[in-house]
């Protein structure tokens, strides 16, 4: 098992979750609730027609006898969550009539049950689009108090000389285009957060093309806001910004370019200007750096709930459900 995986199993089994999977019949899914039903650190929710469920199962020879199976089609709390989702929206208009429809889709139904409790957490996306598992999460379990955005975090992990891993934390890679100074600041805090449960005491650096002053421009501008503000917000946390990324992992330039900071030279958590910079950023680490790279894991949601790659394979699924867990 990958690194801070049996820390987290070990959390689970201490207080064991329930997880939902909105494509309940992907062979993908399927192996991953196998692997799970063989633990008892965590529940998997299949939706799905339970014969559908069940021979797409037997067909792939994994095992899912134990996992719960439900089918939007024959839900018993069907209509106290049609009146529950049009109470939540009832400020956008929502009516009964145009609810159903909704409801009967598996994310916006499986968002529903964490919502109402009957799970803990949500992962999907593994055929479809990663706005498609974030609009009703964000219409639905809504943003935490005192925060206005979503973002993502990648957590990069590989083996050091030393024989104990390196991990890093990069935001926001994978949700928002072009930040605005709030978002990138919200996007910092909750990096930190996720990256404190793999083990990480956060040093977090905003990047830009300049280094405390060192450059000119209007995106500079905004990541020294950004790093601020999140300073501001969060006294505790050690952040700087903005910093050039060399000034952020080597002590030797740091020294140089701005040898008072706390953060410079050791920084784990990297937050970048806009998705085009974090997107190539962690690529370019799990390609040429040989990171292993987990996520994109969703931030700032009141529950977990996370987005599958469509490219992805079991043992990934597996994986992004137990960090879906940890982070309830």
């Amino acid at each position: 098992m990958a690194f801070g995986f049996g820390s987290m199993i070990e959390q689970l089994k201490k207080n064991p979750k329930t997880i939902v999977f909105t494509e309940g019949a992907d062979p993908r899914i399927l192996e991953a609730a196998s692997r799970l039903l063989a633990s008892t650190f965590l529940t998997p929710v299949l939706i799905g027609k339970p014969d559908v469920v069940w021979a797409a199962a037997e067909e792939a020879g994994y095992n899912v006898r134990g996992a719960q199976i439900i089918d939007p089609d024959n839900y018993e709390r069907f209509d106290e969550m049609v009146e529950f989702f049009c109470e939540l929206r009832k400020s956008k208009g929502m009516t009964k009539e145009k609810a159903l429809p909704l409801l009967k889709q598996p994310n916006y139904f499986g968002t529903m049950l964490v919502k109402m409790g009957v799970a803990d957490a949500l992962l999907g996306g593994a055929t479809y689009s990663t706005a498609d598992t974030v609009r009703p999460a964000l219409q639905i379990i809504k943003t935490k108090p005192g925060y206005t955005s979503v973002s993502s975090c990648f957590i990069l992990v590989r083996p050091s000389a030393s024989g104990e891993n390196e991990v890093l934390a990069f935001g926001d890679c994978a949700i928002n285009i072009k930040p605005s100074v709030q978002e990138i600041a919200e996007t910092g805090i909750h990096c930190a957060e996720c990256g404190k449960i793999f083990g990480i005491d956060p040093k977090i650096a905003f990047l830009s093309y300049s280094t405390h002053g060192s450059g000119f421009g209007e995106d500079v501008d905004k990541m020294r806001e950004a790093a601020h503000l999140a300073g501001g917000m969060r006294p505790d946390l050690a952040i700087d910004g903005e910093l050039q990324f060399d000034a952020a992992v080597s002590p030797r330039v740091a020294q140089t370019k701005c040898p008072s900071s706390a953060v410079a030279g050791h920084a784990n958590v990297f937050i970048f200007p806009d998705i085009n910079s974090g997107n190539i950023g962690y690529k370019i680490a799990q390609r040429l750096g040989k990171f292993d790279a987990y996520g994109p894991i969703l931030l700032g949601l009141n529950a977990p709930v996370n987005d599958l790659s469509r490219g992805c394979n079991g043992m990934e699924v597996y994986s992004m459900a137990i960090i879906t867990a940890a982070l309830a």
